[in-house]
């Protein structure tokens, strides 16, 4: 079958197209047909070398999630999942093929009126989104920044946020064509990526989620209200500063807060309870997938090309 594998690590240029033998589903797995391939910020990092330190290796295929149907299952599964249409998380990799193998308890059934596509852009970022604003202990009423908003995961916290009551909303990008896209998902100001901007923004955020950390992430403790949070959910921008928890201590009588969140952390039934609610939602129109491109699966250098340059907004999916 064909799959992409990192075959240096570095630029989009080190993934290749690749052939691997035909998987079989062990005890407990299913295989499935792939249809889309959710293309995911920690596909780049990964990619890039900045986690081989973590036992990533060349030869990796990355992906994280895909959806399709299952066409076979392991000894101790159910043969009812077979022909079935379903969403599946793959782990730290394993996405990027024509046929995936799998957990049976890391697949969920697809609502008839879902996509596939829809479903890779909404079925990671959605839980990440869920419950990081949920490890910020966010409330109804409280200011909510969304730091690095025109990716899957900020896409889909504005929207939670402003279903669950937030405040206010803001959001940093790079443009005001994605600050506009931005508020007809419930932003309710757009702030430039430095934090600055934005008419009538809040001077300060109960809670801030977000998603790029890098060299400017301790600029924003200072964005942080009295017994502010931040909760950092994703480092699409590299790692913060090794000293970046000096600025929390020079704001002590603050009383600020940092945590990160992995959905690792949060139990299998935890996570398939809200991803099914979500998917619901989604099929329902209330909450809205937004596709950046949809590429074939021999494009995935292209897809990373976009990515690295900042040009994606939403999702990029493959199809194999």
């Amino acid at each position: 079958m064909k799959a992409v594998a990192i075959q240096a690590f570095g630029d989009p240029e080190g993934l290749a197209v690749i052939d691997l033998p035909a998987p079989a589903p062990a005890d407990g797995q299913v295989l499935i047909a792939v249809e889309a391939i959710g293309v995911g910020g920690v596909d780049a990092v990964i990619r890039s070398g900045a986690l081989a330190a973590y036992g990533f290796k060349e030869g990796h295929v990355p992906g994280g999630e895909v959806a399709g149907t299952v066409t076979a299952v392991g000894d101790g599964v159910d043969a009812s999942w077979i022909g079935r249409r379903v969403w599946a998380f793959t782990g730290v990799g394993g996405g990027y093929v024509e046929q995936a193998i799998t957990p049976v308890e890391e697949i969920l059934p697809l609502p008839a009126s879902l996509s596939t596509v829809d479903a890779v852009t909404l079925g990671s970022s959605g839980v990440v989104a869920h419950f990081g604003l949920s490890h910020a202990h966010f409330a109804p009423g409280e200011s909510v920044l969304v730091r690095g908003a025109a990716g899957s995961i900020g896409i889909m916290t504005v929207q939670l946020a402003a279903r669950r009551g937030a405040g206010a909303v803001a959001v940093t990008t790079s443009s005001a064509e994605r600050g506009d896209r931005l508020r007809r998902l419930g932003a309710t100001h757009v702030l430039d990526r430095s934090g600055e901007g934005g008419e009538d923004a809040p001077a300060g955020y109960d809670v801030i989620i977000d998603i790029v950390a890098g060299a400017d992430m301790p600029s924003f403790f200072a964005r942080l209200n009295p017994n502010g949070r931040m909760v950092a959910v994703g480092a699409v921008g590299g790692q913060p500063p090794a000293d970046f928890g000096t600025k929390m201590m020079a704001d002590f009588q603050r009383s600020l807060s940092f945590a990160t969140f992995s959905a690792a952390t949060v139990a299998e039934a935890e996570r398939r309870a809200v991803r099914t609610v979500q998917f619901a939602a989604a099929s329902r129109g209330e909450l809205h997938t937004v596709v950046h491109e949809v590429l074939p699966l021999e494009q995935a250098v292209l897809a990373h090309q976009k990515m690295d340059a900042g040009e994606v907004f939403g999702r990029i999916v493959l199809t194999p």
